[in-house]
C-alpha cells in the first residue's frame, strides 16, 4: 500500500555480521537524529548478529533457562517491547527507523505491517505465513519463524523484526522464546533446505518497499 502519490526515500543499509551493542548504538543515534530533525529519511537496516540474548523492557527473567548472574552468554535488557529472544548468524534481523507521522500513528497497525512484510516474503516461496490472534510475529505450520519487538519515541521507531532463515537453533533451547511456552520456533531451512540470508535480504527489501510504499536507496554504513 502506498500512502502518498510519490513514494519517499528510505535508506537501506545491508550489513553483515554486527555485534548487538554496535547496532543498538547505531539505532539510538539514528532515532535521536530523526526526533531532532523529522525531515531526515527513514532507514531500514538488515544484518545478522553474533549469538546474543535480549530481554525486552519489563521482560520476565523466568523465561531464561540459565542463571542470569552466572551466564556465559551475552545478554542485554533493552528498550523494546516483548520477552526474551535470541539472535545468531543465519537469522536475518531488520531494524526500521521510521517516522510514523509519514504513515499512520498507530502501533498496532505498524506491528501488522511488519508481519505483512514477512508474510509476503514467505509467499514468494509458496509458504503460507500465519498470524496467531493475541500474539505478535509470524508462524509457519504452527512454528514461529519471525519475532517482532519495537520501541517508538515521538512516533519514530527502532528495533524491529527477526526472521529465522538458517540459524543454529540450539540457542533457543536455553530460553522460552518470546515467553510462549506452548508454541515451537522454526526456521525457513526446515522448508527450504539450503536457503541463506543473502537470498532473503533482497526479498525482505522488496516486500518492505511494497508494504510501506517507500523507495529504498542503497546506503553505506558510517560508524557512530
Amino acid at each position: 500500500m502506498i500512502y502518498s502519490s510519490k513514494p519517499h526515500s528510505c535508506l537501506l543499509y545491508n550489513q553483515g555480521l554486527m555485534p548487538y551493542l554496535d547496532a543498538l548504538q547505531w539505532q539510538r543515534s539514528l532515532l535521536t537524529e530523526r526526533i531532532n530533525n523529522p525531515n531526515l529519511e527513514d532507514v531500514l537496516i538488515l544484518l545478522e548478529h553474533p549469538p546474543v540474548y535480549t530481554l525486552g523492557q519489563g521482560a520476565n527473567p523466568e523465561f531464561l533457562k540459565f542463571d542470569l548472574d552466572k551466564s556465559e552468554y551475552h545478554l542485554y535488557r533493552v528498550e523494546r517491547g516483548g520477552e526474551v529472544t535470541y539472535h545468531c548468524p543465519g537469522q536475518l534481523v531488520g531494524y526500521p527507523i521510521l517516522n510514523l507521522h509519514r504513515y499512520r500513528q498507530d502501533l498496532h497497525w505498524y506491528l501488522r505491517q511488519l508481519e505483512e512484510v514477512i508474510i509476503r516474503v514467505l509467499a514468494k516461496y509458496d509458504l503460507q505465513g500465519e498470524r496467531i490472534s493475541g500474539f505478535t510475529g509470524v508462524w509457519l505450520e504452527g512454528r514461529k519463524v519471525a519475532a517482532i519487538g519495537i520501541k517508538v519515541s515521538r512516533w519514530v521507531t527502532m528495533h524491529g523484526f527477526s526472521l529465522n532463515v538458517c540459524p543454529d537453533m540450539t540457542g533457543f533451547e536455553r530460553i522460552v522464546p518470546c515467553g510462549i511456552t506452548d508454541k515451537a520456533v522454526g526456521s525457513l531451512a526446515e522448508w527450504i533446505p539450503g536457503i541463506k540470508c543473502l537470498e532473503i535480504r533482497d526479498q525482505i527489501a522488496q516486500c518492505f518497499s511494497e508494504v510501506f510504499g517507500v523507495k529504498l536507496v542503497d546506503s553505506q554504513y558510517r560508524r557512530y
